[in-house]
């Protein structure tokens, strides 16, 4: 870290220079403006213009990779926040398997589209805006259609009902796409501060944590994909369980819901308050999956192992709520509150 001496120029301006390492790195010149941004703890953020529109496109060529390299490498630049994505092949055209690759990964990206196509290449472009999206709201969407997907697959085990637990098998790619578009934002935001008011963040401190909660809710989605695939592949799509037991799991698939909903909102809206809530709901349900597997009747092996693996997934999803919710502690305690004074 260097340090900059701050110069009086008139009666009550105050000015400093800027690096000239920093200039020519980013084209600007006496005339030019910058942005000037304030952000917490005394910190003054600098942005050139060029930061504001970012890297707007990027060419993937698609000579030496496989066709799942290249799916994962057009996933990779829409996360880094490209616009307009070229795939090309400079010998020869393009052969069926990259085709078929940038069409599946078109099809598990938000707003993603093929906008040019030859037998050489392939443009794709994506018309998402930043601005039309928050973070918030996006964690929310994520929470909801993970729980919604997590209420029809136990309904599914609860009715033997295969249609249920495919449609809630659908719903996972949905649940995907959120998250990748949230890491989407996410990365842009974190590259040009600018961005982070338009996602709706007055810095980007909370960035870091955002990545960890998405990730998460990401995985209760996966949890009730587990859920939804034990029904799907049980003989005869049923998994007997007695009337009692059953009502013991759909009491705490609610308990998990609840839990899972409120940790989210602590995020959203920075509450200590809930975060203390879901930590009290946590210690009432963490030993849930181990009291009603023990209070189950002698089944056969398979049939137990089938239960089992339905109850691991719920409370693997309580307790990613419990990281969700120890996160927006991070957040909430991090601003002058009832709870703390920050001198």
């Amino acid at each position: 870290m260097e340090t900059r001496k701050v110069q009086l120029l008139g009666p009550s301006t105050l000015a400093m220079t800027l690096p000239a390492e920093w200039a020519r790195a980013h084209d600007v010149e006496k005339g030019d403006e910058v942005s000037v941004r304030m952000g917490g703890k005394g910190t003054l953020t600098v942005l050139p213009e060029s930061a504001s529109k970012g890297d707007s496109s990027a060419i993937i060529t698609a000579d030496n990779l496989e066709a799942e390299a290249l799916e994962r490498a057009i996933v990779a630049q829409y996360v880094l926040g490209r616009r307009v994505i070229h795939v090309k092949k400079t010998n020869g055209t393009l052969n069926s398997a990259h085709i078929n690759a940038v069409y599946k990964a078109e099809t598990q990206l938000m707003g993603l589209g093929v906008i040019e196509e030859t037998p050489e290449t392939i443009a794709i472009r994506c018309s998402v805006d930043p601005e039309d999206f928050t973070l918030n709201n996006l964690l929310e969407r994520l929470e909801n259609t993970g729980s919604t997907m997590r209420g029809e697959a136990v309904k599914s085990f609860a009715h033997g009902n295969p249609d249920l637990a495919q449609r809630a098998l659908n719903r996972e790619r949905q649940a995907n796409k959120i998250f990748v578009l949230l890491l989407r934002l996410i990365f842009t935001a974190y590259q040009n501060p600018n961005l982070a008011r338009a996602v709706g963040l007055s810095s980007g401190f909370p960035l870091i944590g955002y990545r960890s909660v998405a990730k998460n809710l990401e995985l209760t989605a996966d949890n009730a994909e587990d859920i939804a695939t034990t029904v799907v592949n049980s003989e005869d799509h049923l998994i007997e369980v007695n009337d009692t037991a059953m009502r013991r799991i759909r009491d705490f698939t609610d308990q998990v819901d609840e839990i899972t909903q409120i940790a989210v909102q602590s995020v959203v809206e920075r509450d200590y308050d809930k975060t203390v809530a879901a930590r009290s709901l946590f210690k009432k349900i963490r030993n849930r999956e181990t009291e009603i597997l023990s209070d189950l009747p002698d089944m056969p092996n398979a049939k137990l192992l089938q239960i089992r693996e339905v109850l691991v997934s719920l409370q693997h999803t309580a307790e990613y709520a419990m990281r969700n919710a120890e996160i927006a502690a991070n957040l909430a305690l991090n601003k002058q509150s009832s709870h703390v004074s920050i001198e």
